[in-house]
């Protein structure tokens, strides 16, 4: 039962600090839409999002307006698409992209292939489509898995994906390479995340459920406001107990819109995800621990302890916390990045460092428009290197800013905001990227 003064806290939260429901996300099992006939696949998929979503934004929106908790986005995830395509998947994009518009939703993902350790010829099919596919649809989201603590490295599906990145920045540079934005590379993806550009509905969730990505930094910052000077087991307690909170919101917009909705409730990812709005920054919660800048000698450590203090608050406010879970570091999305970037504070090297500790990887982050290809797979390379050896989800959102340079600035608007265009190493990798194969996985991989 939830009690007043849980009620107040909440409402304080969200009149004072910026907290939100970042996302209701519902996904579906698109299995049973394949067809040998793209065309025929196509419609089949079209017609079972229409029915089977109908009903998402109205009741995020009565929700919303019943509690007064606010919900950024309503959203879609399906079945990794190489997995229910027999041919051309285009005519899947086009009707995921009509579908998503027709239910109003924000975004739509799942046009995904799952790759870490070789490719179907679907596979092959779908990656070839996606600069078309992110070019000329508005809703919908791509991720492909290269790595997993299991598999290994999959360095020709990597070695390609630096080539899709460049081609699809360069098919959108009239918007700064928006579609890059829609686009994510993965180590260890998970099934159940309810957050773009990345989410899919895996092969092993259920028909259809209700996931909720809860969000909260500006909450964590005001809490740390009111311990300057304290010991980091305080800092610890202090963000566990925020953590808490906030995830007890979450659970309770899961189950409401489960119970209307009348499908399973999946998770609550209780990640940290922040906006270019001052006060909604996890920058700024690592600068009231007592840093000028993120990116200063210290940061990582700090990184480190917000996560993991939020996943120890979280799990203990609902059963059934997944997703990602923790927090996000995503450049162009978060204020304090965002400044630490331009002045120089933090770098892509330091970035990198950052993402062993925290919840996904290289996020929003814009680089020259000359940047190689080999460059690209290479910074790929790197992070699905540290998920894969540290057992993690780790992810690359990298938009080549063509036409651009280091120091030049790039805009997306809304929730993506904007961002500095970052220098990257100038030494090259062609030949590093030139040998394809797989890198073995670990032997802490071998758990049987």
């Amino acid at each position: 039962m939830i009690e007043t003064g849980e009620i107040l806290q909440t409402l304080r939260m969200i009149q004072e600090e910026n907290f939100d429901i970042r996302t209701i996300t519902l996904g579906l099992n698109l299995l049973d839409c394949s067809d040998e006939n793209p065309e025929r696949c196509a419609e089949r998929v079209y017609t079972k999002i229409c029915r089977q979503a109908r009903q998402l934004v109205p009741v995020g929106e009565s929700i919303e307006k019943e509690f007064g908790i606010p919900i950024v986005n309503k959203r879609i995830s399906v079945t990794p698409v190489s997995l229910i395509c027999q041919g051309d998947p285009r005519p899947i994009a086009k009707a995921l992209d009509r579908a998503a518009q027709e239910m109003g939703v924000d975004f739509l993902g799942g046009y995904s292939a799952l790759m870490h350790k070789g490719a179907t010829l679907a596979d092959e099919r779908l990656l070839e489509s996606i600069p078309e596919v992110l070019s000329e649809t508005k809703l919908v989201c791509s991720s492909v898995n290269v790595a997993s603590t299991r598999a290994g490295m999959n360095m020709n599906a990597i070695r390609e994906m630096g080539e899709i990145i460049k081609k699809t920045a360069e098919k959108t540079a009239d918007s700064d390479g928006l579609g890059c934005a829609k686009l994510v590379v993965f180590a260890n993806a998970v099934e159940d995340n309810p957050f773009m550009a990345g989410a899919f509905c895996g092969i092993g969730e259920p028909e259809s459920a209700i996931n909720v990505g809860v969000s909260g930094p500006g909450v964590v910052k005001v809490a740390m406001e009111q311990i300057r000077g304290e010991p980091f087991d305080v800092v610890a307690e202090t963000i566990k107990r925020t953590a808490f909170k906030i995830t007890r919101v979450g659970q309770l917009v899961a189950r409401e819109a489960s119970q209307r909705l009348k499908i399973p409730f999946g998770i609550v990812d209780l990640s940290l995800a922040p906006t270019p709005a001052r006060g909604d920054s996890v920058a700024h919660i690592l600068t009231e621990m007592g840093l000028e800048m993120a990116g200063a000698p210290g940061t990582t450590a700090a990184l480190a302890l917000l996560n993991d203090a939020v996943k120890k608050g979280g799990v203990m406010a609902s059963n059934h916390v997944g997703g990602l879970s923790g927090a996000f570091i995503p450049v162009s999305e978060d204020i304090g990045m965002i400044e630490a970037a331009a002045c120089g504070a933090l770098t892509l090297e330091k970035l990198e460092a950052m993402t062993c500790v925290c919840s996904v990887g290289l996020d929003m982050i814009a680089v020259p428009g000359d940047t190689t290809a080999a460059a690209i797979s290479g910074i790929i390379a790197d992070e699905a290197a540290i998920g894969m050896i540290n057992n993690k989800t780790t992810a690359v959102r990298v938009i080549p800013a063509v036409g651009k340079k280091a120091g030049d600035r790039v805009e997306f608007g809304g929730l993506l905001g904007y961002a500095p265009v970052m220098s990257v190493n100038a030494y090259r990798n062609d030949d590093f990227i030139a040998r394809g194969g797989r890198i073995p996985a670990p032997l802490h991989a071998m758990r049987n």
